[in-house]
């Protein structure tokens, strides 16, 4: 008499997971998701935890939640995961000021941006 369960928003063999509020710009979060498409999930974690970008690491924790609800919500394998999709989205923007010089007021805007990832199980090529 329970309810039924949702249908799933992927295919059979992909996991996803989504990250909001990140404190940067979607301009320079695309800079790092362009970094890790396509790549197996192992050398883009490696590639993220080496690199000098600060949102790099929220990133990172992002991928291992996907690779997480791939391994135990969905039974993929680990070892052949792929990052199939990395996109970025607009959030929110605090609009804060500043005082200038001859009565007037300087804008500072300071955006906020969202990150989904999505991983897909590739068969081995033998």
């Amino acid at each position: 008499m329970g309810k039924e369960n949702n249908p799933r928003r992927v295919a059979e063999n992909e996991a996803f997971a989504k990250t909001k509020m990140l404190r940067t710009s979607p301009q320079k979060l695309n800079l790092v998701a362009q970094l890790i498409r396509g790549k197996k999930v192992d050398k883009a974690l490696a590639d993220l935890t080496f690199s000098h970008k600060r949102i790099a690491g929220d990133v990172k924790k992002c991928l291992q939640s996907a690779i997480a609800n791939a391994e135990n919500n969905h039974n993929l394998d680990v070892d052949n995961l792929v990052v199939a999709e990395a996109w970025v989205g607009k959030n929110l923007v605090m609009k804060r000021g500043r005082p200038r010089a001859r009565g007037r007021y300087g804008k500072i805007m300071k955006p906020f941006s969202e990150i989904t990832i999505k991983v897909r199980q590739v068969e081995e090529q033998a």
